[in-house]
């Protein structure tokens, strides 16, 4: 089987997911994983799919250019290759910052966290809050290194978040049902 990531991105409408998914089907594919949210007003999803050994990158694209041109789509796919050489081992905890919104925020963070050697797994943002007083959401769902004491990282992501102004807390994250 061949592996591919596909992704898709439009305005937000009905439909989007049943016809791209209709084309994998039909040329064959299995959906292995995906992400699909609503950015502002734009639907954006990507998925990791199987393919037959005959399939080809292009000839997906190709495949699904009707999606494509039927929703105004732009759509990607791309071959994978053998996947990710390194996997961090630890344990999933969750990072939340909410605060007032300005450039920074999420750069800062994710700073900390790389210098600390945690990997992030998801990362959902919102900007909430009414239009004359805009608050930042991030949740990010990381894997904490089993050699990193949590009380540590803690202690530098609070110190990180009184410096930009926000507030963030770190705590372990509770099992998915999914």
């Amino acid at each position: 089987m061949n592996e591919y990531a596909v992704w898709a991105l439009g305005a937000d409408r009905p439909g989007i997911v049943a016809a791209v998914t209709a084309v994998l089907l039909e040329e064959g594919c299995n959906l292995k994983d995906c992400s699909m949210t609503v950015l502002s007003k734009h639907f954006a999803m990507m998925m990791l799919v199987e393919g037959p050994e005959d399939l080809g990158a292009a000839a997906l694209e190709t495949a699904l250019a009707g999606a494509e041109a039927d929703f105004d789509l732009t759509v990607a796919v791309r071959p994978l290759g053998e996947g990710a050489m390194l996997f961090v081992e630890g344990e999933p905890y969750i990072v939340s910052v909410y605060g007032s919104d300005h450039p920074g925020i999420v750069h800062q963070v994710a700073t900390v966290l790389a210098d600390n050697s945690v990997n992030i797994t998801d990362v959902n943002t919102r900007v909430i809050g009414l239009d004359d007083e805009p608050v930042y959401a991030m949740l990010l769902e990381v894997t904490l290194p089993r050699s990193l004491d949590p009380a540590e990282l803690n202690a530098r992501i609070q110190e990180v978040a009184a410096e930009i102004g926000v507030d963030a807390s770190l705590h372990p994250a509770d099992a998915d049902v999914l």
